[in-house]
């Protein structure tokens, strides 16, 4: 059976991780092997951790208001790099009204603040079990 990797990343500037680590906890108890990046990542070192580390599915955790941007430029990368096959979602303080933009640019899933943890280990493996059976991978 096969275990899929995740990377859970902080890009920009916001300094606060609890959430991010307590996601990347649920993964890791479900099963999958998790990679998180540590504060204050740039799109481009959260993309080259992403090739080095062979990961199927992308988080990235954002709180500073700037998750338009970072999304944005994180998925440009991944398709710079011929990865825009590996999924990204986010989680955060997203308003509403960003998340219909979020998606526009890439983005397979927006969680919000109080999304409980069994929802979201249950969308990833949504989301990866969708890029499996498009790639007819196992």
């Amino acid at each position: 059976m096969r275990i899929f990797r995740i990377l859970i990343a902080k890009p920009g500037l916001d300094g606060h991780d609890r959430g991010a680590k307590v996601v990347a906890h649920a993964l890791r108890d479900a099963g999958f092997e998790v990679i998180y990046t540590g504060l204050r990542q740039t799109p481009e070192q959260i993309v080259r951790t992403a090739v080095q580390e062979d990961v199927d599915l992308i988080g990235l955790s954002i709180l500073s208001g700037a998750h338009l941007q970072l999304s944005k430029k994180v998925i440009e990368l991944l398709k710079k790099e011929g990865i825009e096959d590996v999924p990204v979602f986010v989680g955060g303080i997203i308003p509403q009204d960003d998340v219909p933009q979020l998606l526009q640019v890439g983005v397979k899933k927006v969680f919000g603040p109080g999304t409980p943890l069994s929802e979201i280990v249950q969308e990833v493996k949504s989301i990866l079990q969708e890029g499996v059976t498009k790639t007819g991978g196992a």
